[in-house]
């Protein structure tokens, strides 16, 4: 009793940040991370629950107690082994997850105050690995001669490819961009997950024996079924959610709109943000709005900000309760200085004599009855008309199914809204041998959903190969 009661003694600890004077005009990370004493700290406030609810909370059942009972006791490197057997990007999710609902959220701690910081400490242990490891691998099983393709690098691709690549099966991982890493490196931002990480994690799986090839647009350069002539026994889909998705409201077609996933690949993949180093075009607003409110939405705020905007807004037809962002995201975009326009929808966008965009027509929504999201449904208030100047505005409304692979693969059925239809314990698909998972399945979700499905498509895959169908 008495340990627990020092424990309860311990507050959670902080996470370092940069000012946000200072960050809201630069690309490098906000959060700095724990040192070693504060992470050994913080890691002490686990009581190491019996039944940990926080596993049951994670997507990819991480040994959550386990790993920071060992950075409690100092083994850094114990810690980081221990998660690499669930998780194949801990560096990523310690950054990106949605801990606050997930792991944290039914932490016991959190009935009585906070929640142990394990997003923190998840990050603290990778980011240790890579800053003093021994680059120490995780052990193979022996070599099975079964050969998979996975199309897309994204989350749920990775996961794939680090799970099959260590039960001893040899691994290709097809990407269309030039760089690996899907929404990781072209969606979110230098500044809350530097690209370096991204590229070290996908080092981790090469130096594990998989094998990436860029520029490789499936569905376009190869076909599924030209992916099993040449020899692989199994496909695993995981291209992502990435067509933009527009309002169609008047003016749409004005200069100075576009949407959340041209200017985030713009600045994030294709490095506009490290002009004249790299001479990537893209719009600078000075009055710029984003349409959403969700982590792209942020996102896309922030960087706004960042290249050098004088005011950023975010308009929203909801209230603040109903935003689909982190709450997190939403407290570094205000602290940054960015506006949140609530109840509010564009109807029109209004440009100048030369097609330019020069504002947006608005109405004043008030909150109904909850529709099928089970947010309340925003309904116009008559008479609530007004305009809103702005000089760019980022459509950040979400995002619908990549078409170029299902539309090229006849005998794989999809669903209504272009998803391919995947059982949703085993990942498999309406055609043999293929399985697919994360946002072309679900639809835009988060990295940790992706990831599990993942690792449930792999544990199929696995089985798949070993014993048949």
């Amino acid at each position: 009793m008495a340990e627990k009661s020092k424990k309860k003694d311990i507050l959670r600890q902080p996470m370092p940040e940069q000012e946000p004077d200072v960050r809201r005009r630069n690309f490098d990370e906000v959060p700095v991370g724990y040192t070693p004493e504060t992470a050994m700290l913080e890691a002490q406030r686990c009581i190491q629950c019996k039944k940990p609810s926080c596993v049951e909370g994670c997507p990819v059942s991480v040994d959550i107690p386990g790993f920071i009972k060992l950075i409690k006791d100092g083994d850094f490197t114990g810690a980081i082994r221990n998660l690499w057997s669930r998780n194949a990007l801990p560096a990523v999710c310690g950054r990106v997850c949605p801990q606050e609902i997930q792991c944290e959220g039914v932490c016991i701690l959190a009935k009585k105050g906070d929640p142990v910081a394990i997003g923190n400490l998840e990050r603290f242990a990778a980011d240790y690995e890579r800053a003093h490891g021994t680059g120490e691998l995780p052990p193979r099983q022996k070599p099975t001669g079964k050969k998979v393709a996975v199309v897309g690098s994204g989350p749920s691709g990775l996961t794939v490819a680090g799970d099959l690549i260590v039960k001893g099966h040899d691994v290709t991982i097809l990407e269309a961009f030039h760089k690996p890493g899907g929404v990781l490196v072209y969606g979110i931002p230098e500044f809350r997950l530097p690209k370096e990480i991204v590229a070290q994690e996908v080092n981790f799986l090469e130096r594990l024996g998989a094998r990436v090839e860029c520029n490789a647009v499936v569905g376009r350069t190869v076909s599924l079924d030209e992916l099993f002539e040449e020899g692989h026994d199994a496909i695993y889909i995981g291209v992502g959610a990435g067509l933009p998705r527009f309002m169609n409201i008047p003016g749409e077609n004005l200069i100075g709109i576009l949407s959340a996933n041209e200017y985030l690949t713009r600045a994030n993949l294709m490095k506009a943000y490290k002009f004249p180093e790299y001479d990537t075009p893209i719009p600078k607003g000075k009055d710029v709005v984003v349409l959403g409110a969700g982590n792209v939405a942020m996102d896309s705020a922030r960087t706004a900000m960042r290249l050098g905007a004088d005011r950023v807004r975010v308009v929203y037809r909801r209230s603040r309760e109903e935003m689909p962002a982190r709450a997190a995201e939403i407290h570094h975009a205000e602290e940054e200085g960015i506006e949140m326009f609530l109840l509010t929808n564009p109807v029109e966008y209004l440009g100048n004599e030369k097609g330019r965009l020069t504002g947006m027509k608005c109405l004043k929504m008030e909150l109904g009855e909850p529709d099928e999201s089970g947010r309340r449904r925003p309904v116009p208030i008559e008479g609530s008309e007004f305009d809103m100047d702005c000089d760019l505005v980022i459509v950040a409304v979400g995002s619908g199914a990549n078409p170029l692979l299902t539309q090229s693969t006849d005998d794989m059925q999809l669903n209504n809204w272009g998803y391919i239809e995947a059982d949703p314990e085993t990942g498999k698909t309406t055609k043999k041998g293929v399985w697919a998972g994360g946002d072309i399945v679900t639809g835009a979700a988060t990295v940790i959903l992706a990831m599990g499905a993942g690792r449930k498509a792999a544990d199929s895959i696995h089985d798949y190969l070993m014993w048949g169908w």
